[in-house]
C-alpha cells in the first residue's frame, strides 16, 4: 500500500475551509475572526514546533530529554487548567492541584501501557511513550478542568445547604457529596460520550491515522481500544484525587467550609 504524504499545496488549499470561518464569522458578525486568527496561528507554530522537537527527540532517545519534555507538556497543561476556571483556590493551589494530579495520572497510566501491553525497547522510546503520553495528557486535563470548575462553582452556589448540613453533625465528606458527585459525573461525562460514539459517529484520530499510513484496519482498531481504555482510566483516577483535593482545600479537620480560600478571576 502506498503511503500517502502531504506538501504545503495541500495544506494551504486545506485552510481555505478556515478562511471560509472567518468570512461566516465576519457575515453574521459573530466577532469570531481575530480569536480564530491567533488560534490557527499558533497551532501552525505550536505543530510545526513540536514536529522538529520530536524529530530530535527521536533520534536522541533519552530518558532524559524524554521526562523532562513529559514535564513541560504537563505544566503547559496545568496552566490550560487554571486558565479556565471562573473560581480558583487562593495562592498556588489551583495550579499545584491540577498539576500535581495530571502528573500522577498520566505517568502512572502511561507507565502500566508501556511496560504492560506496548512493550517498546527500551521502555521510554520517545517514539511510542511522547505519543501515547500525549493523548493521555490532553483528556485528563479536559477531565480534571471540567471536574475543578464543577466543584468550585458548585460549592459557592451551595454554600448554604452544606454549611446547614455541617451545622446538623455531617463530616465535611457527607456534607460536600453532591456537589463531589456532581463534579465527578462532569469530568467523566465527555470520555463516556467518547467511548459510546467512537466506531459508529466517529473514527479518532489515532485510527484514522494509522489506517491512513497503511496499517491493517483491525490492528489500527486494537490500538485505538487500548488508548480508549488508557484515558477513561486516566481521567477517571486524576479527576477523583483533583476532586476531592479540592474537599480537602476547601474545608478544614474541624469540618468547616472556607469558601474564603476561593478567588474569582
Amino acid at each position: 500500500m502506498n503511503h500517502i504524504t502531504l506538501d504545503l499545496y495541500d495544506l494551504v488549499l486545506a485552510s481555505v475551509l478556515v478562511i471560509f470561518n472567518g468570512c461566516l464569522s465576519f457575515y453574521l458578525q459573530l466577532r469570531l475572526e481575530r480569536q480564530l486568527l491567533i488560534a490557527t496561528l499558533r497551532m501552525i507554530v505550536q505543530l510545526t514546533l513540536i514536529g522538529f522537537v520530536l524529530k530530535t527527540l527521536f533520534a536522541l532517545s533519552s530518558p532524559l530529554w524524554t521526562g523532562l519534555m513529559v514535564l513541560l507538556m504537563v505544566l503547559f497543561a496545568g496552566r490550560e487548567i487554571i486558565a479556565r476556571q471562573e473560581r480558583r483556590l487562593a495562592g498556588l493551589w489551583l495550579y499545584g492541584l491540577g498539576t500535581g494530579c495530571m502528573l500522577l495520572a498520566t505517568t502512572v497510566v502511561t507507565l502500566f501501557a508501556l511496560t504492560t501491553q506496548i512493550q517498546p525497547d527500551p521502555w521510554y522510546d520517545p517514539r511510542y511513550a511522547l505519543p501515547v503520553l500525549g493523548m493521555i495528557l490532553g483528556n485528563i486535563m479536559s477531565g480534571i478542568s471540567l471536574g475543578l470548575y464543577s466543584l468550585l462553582n458548585g460549592a459557592a452556589r451551595e454554600r448554604s445547604a452544606i454549611e446547614a448540613q455541617l451545622m446538623l453533625g455531617a463530616t465535611r465528606w457527607q456534607a460536600t457529596l453532591p456537589v463531589t458527585r456532581e463534579a465527578l459525573r462532569n469530568a467523566l461525562m465527555p470520555i463516556i460520550n467518547t467511548m459510546a460514539a467512537t466506531g459508529i459517529v466517529s473514527f479518532p484520530g489515532m485510527m484514522t491515522g494509522q489506517i491512513l499510513a497503511g496499517a491493517d484496519p483491525m490492528e489500527a482498531v486494537k490500538y485505538q481500544m487500548l488508548i480508549l481504555f488508557l484515558i477513561a482510566g486516566g481521567t477517571a483516577l486524576g479527576s477523583v484525587s483533583a476532586v476531592v483535593g479540592g474537599i480537602y482545600r476547601l474545608t478544614d479537620t474541624r469540618h468547616r467550609l472556607r469558601l474564603e480560600r476561593l478567588t474569582n478571576r
